[in-house]
């Protein structure tokens, strides 16, 4: 049996070190009950952010993460679909578990498609070719349309997954409570994605307000015209952000409800200082004193509050202080609050876990998607199969 899984983590760029394992922790426990109760030959697979960026690297760590959390003897190999890795699948036996080498290694897994044509790849065909069935687990790829996630389902009698299941649960939960005001409160660095999230939610009118700090407010803010100063646009410039511009533009000019910070914590030659939009000198760091202060005051009134990305550098502990007030003012609100998967979960404590009024999702982007009412291919890929191979 192949499950795909999504354990792709944070990852300290230099040394390779792991820094939020939580996504690990979940599928770990999961793995665990998959083996005690129905003992297959178990083909785990997952990727790790991308080529080109810093936290693109193998599997191996997270294989040791895996076998630790569950208890398990976690196999590991440095392959995908060659020989090495095809060899492995075969000698499998029932009980013991496999985590292949990160999936886009493979170059047809970063390409996305219809199901249709993603069935047609190598990387499909070899993977369906030495294994009986397919779980998707993966809810946070849910929104990806790449042979593991949309093309292997058309090739293999397929199902869900328990992660990919209570992950469908806690959000269809969120929706049936879904009254206004409800705000997003987005930022990090995964822009495009974001910009496509933000399209979906206007179009369905599925927001009241959206919140915006990271890389997003830095292009919101230039679509409005405002002067980031050189150093900021240089950062959307090496990040591939400024061809969006004119999107981001369309996007307030058709009345999206799109609020940016009025003032940033900036790193300059003088050191850190807190300065207004307009007059900002220096690399933005953070949210500014009263962007936060208006930003918790926005989300304390709200009936339900996603979040999603940091508003900040967090990894420099001087820069966490925006995300960790609004984090705050969330959690102290009277809403149901979303934390959407990412860098947040790693900054929440133990009390967030233990509240029902709290879901921490695994997902990300899929999250804001699902709750956003845009239709996913995983799910989509998924229903095909049904009909395929169950008649559904």
């Amino acid at each position: 049996m192949f499950m795909r899984i999504d354990i792709n983590v944070p990852i300290e760029p230099e040394e390779g070190k792991i820094l939020d394992d939580r996504r690990i922790r979940v599928h770990a426990q999961y793995i665990r009950k998959i083996i005690e109760e129905y003992n297959p030959a178990l083909i785990l697979g997952s990727h790790q952010s991308r080529p080109g960026q810093a936290e693109f690297t193998t599997l191996e760590k997270h294989a040791e993460l895996l076998a630790k959390y569950s208890g398990l003897n976690v196999e590991f190999v440095h392959d995908v679909i060659g020989p090495a890795a095809l060899e492995k699948i075969r000698s499998l036996k029932p009980g013991e578990v496999l985590l292949l080498d990160n999936l886009r290694l493979v170059s047809e897994e970063i390409l996305e498609a219809s199901p249709e044509r993603q069935a047609l790849t190598i990387f499909a065909k070899r993977i369906a070719s030495v294994v009986e069935f397919y779980v998707n687990d993966a809810f946070a790829t849910a929104h990806r349309s790449q042979p593991s996630i949309v093309g292997l389902p058309l090739l293999l009698p397929s199902a869900i997954g328990p992660v990919f299941e209570k992950e469908i649960g806690a959000l269809s939960k969120v929706l049936s409570e879904n009254e206004p005001p409800r705000v997003y409160v987005l930022g990090g660095k995964k822009v495009i994605e974001l910009l496509r999230v933000i399209e979906t939610l206007v179009k369905n009118k599925a927001v009241d307000r959206i919140l915006t700090g990271g890389l997003l407010a830095h292009l919101f803010l230039l679509a409005k015209g405002v002067d980031i100063g050189k150093e900021n646009i240089k950062v959307l410039e090496e990040n591939g952000i400024l061809p969006y511009v004119s999107r981001a533009r369309y996007l307030l000019m058709r009345g999206a409800p799109i609020e940016t910070p009025i003032d940033f914590v900036v790193k300059n030659e003088r050191g850190v200082e807190n300065r207004y939009v307009g007059n900002i000198d220096g690399v933005i760091m953070d949210i500014g004193v009263q962007t936060a202060k208006i930003y918790e005051e926005l989300v304390k009134e709200s009936k339900v509050v996603v979040l999603r990305g940091p508003l900040g550098v967090i990894e420099e502990e001087e820069f966490k202080q925006g995300t960790l007030r609004v984090l705050e003012a969330s959690y102290q609100s009277k809403g149901f609050v979303l934390i959407a998967g990412g860098h947040l979960a790693s900054m929440l404590s133990s009390d967030w876990e233990s509240s029902n009024r709290v879901h921490v999702s695994l997902g990300g982007n899929a999250t804001l998607l699902f709750m956003s009412g845009e239709e996913l291919p995983a799910i989509k890929a998924m229903e095909l199969s049904a009909k395929m191979f169950f008649g559904w």
